[in-house]
């Protein structure tokens, strides 16, 4: 197994500089509650992605071409299969009425706690790798199936409400039956009570686990150095809020990019299970990467879905981000 380019000195530079941009932003940037217009977003859109694309370049100086395109090709991975968060996000905050002041407070808490859940992700499946080669079978199988199961079952719903993180937290924690401000929790006549804020960031990590278990296998299938999926992981989790601002009011528009997933999740497992025997290489890997997942938003722009039958109808329906 190739070494790992990450020493911990640039775990820890890395590290902080993470939680200095996280700090900036929640610091300094949102520090009062209000509504992230399109113009904001895609301004912090283009700074984390210009940041990854930095970070890539200096990888690429320091370390060689190799490691930064396995950086690039498992940032754009996990980028694209973010993605899916983006509608969870949508159906959550609608189902729970989330009024847009208090979003970016949300999403921010819970992307804080995605990067502690998915570094714990990522060094378990470093150790079970280095430990059991045959796991990487059963990474590539598990990625098959899904890619199989995201192809055929494209138009499942998320119901929020059934989700058992909530149901748990309804049954242990007296929760207010109102939002009070940005707060997670409140003290009520001596009693402290969660906020239904606070069931918003629940249903949001316990999503981010789900999609923690098919992203962080289709990495490893991309580099097995754990600094690399790291870092291209939280890159993508850092751009991820103000994507979802930059695209909420027409994220429908690409329905034909779980296919393009589904397809790739695929390919990647396939990879995984023919290493032993044939070694893609990284640049053809993007490449493909790419233009299935270009082909895929293309077809969404040229082939648009129908519209909803209640448009047809002149009546008002659906949830509004």
């Amino acid at each position: 197994m190739t070494p790992s380019i990450g020493t911990p000195l640039l775990w820890s530079l890395f590290l902080a500089g993470i939680l200095g941009v996280l700090a900036l932003d929640l610091g300094v940037l949102n520090r009062r509650a209000h509504a992230v217009r399109p113009r904001e977003a895609a301004l912090w859109c283009a700074f984390c992605v210009g940041l990854a694309g930095l970070f890539c370049g200096w990888i690429g100086w320091r370390f060689g071409s190799r490691p930064a395109l396995e950086f690039l090709t498992g940032y754009l991975i996990e980028y694209a299969l973010s993605v899916d968060n983006l509608f969870v996000f949508l159906v959550v905050f609608g189902y729970f009425a989330v009024p847009h002041e208090y979003r970016h407070r949300v999403l921010f808490w819970g992307i804080l706690g995605a990067i502690v859940l998915r570094a714990g992700f990522i060094l378990a499946g470093a150790a079970l790798l280095a430990r059991f080669h045959w796991m990487v079978m059963v990474f590539g199988a598990f990625l098959i199936l899904t890619g199989i199961r995201i192809l055929v079952q494209r138009d499942v719903e998320v119901d929020p409400g059934r989700n058992p993180v909530v149901r748990l937290a309804r049954r242990l924690l007296p929760i207010t039956p109102g939002y009070h401000g940005q707060r997670f929790f409140v003290r009520l006549d001596g009693r402290l009570f969660a906020t239904p804020l606070l069931l918003v960031l629940l249903v949001l990590e316990a999503t981010d686990v789900v999609f923690a278990v098919d992203s962080i296998p289709a990495i490893f299938g991309i580099t097995r150095d754990p600094f690399l999926v790291f870092t291209s992981n939280i890159f993508a989790i850092l751009g991820l809020r103000a994507l979802f601002f930059l695209l909420a009011s027409f994220m429908d528009r690409f329905h034909y990019l779980q296919v393009g997933l589904g397809l790739v999740l695929a390919f990647i497992g396939t990879k995984m299970m023919l290493a032993d025997a044939y070694h893609v290489p990284i640049g053809w890997s993007l490449g493909i990467i790419v233009a299935v997942l270009g082909g895929a938003v293309a077809a969404s722009l040229l082939f648009p879905p129908p519209p909803p039958r209640d448009e047809e109808e002149g009546e008002d329906g659906g949830i509004t981000p």
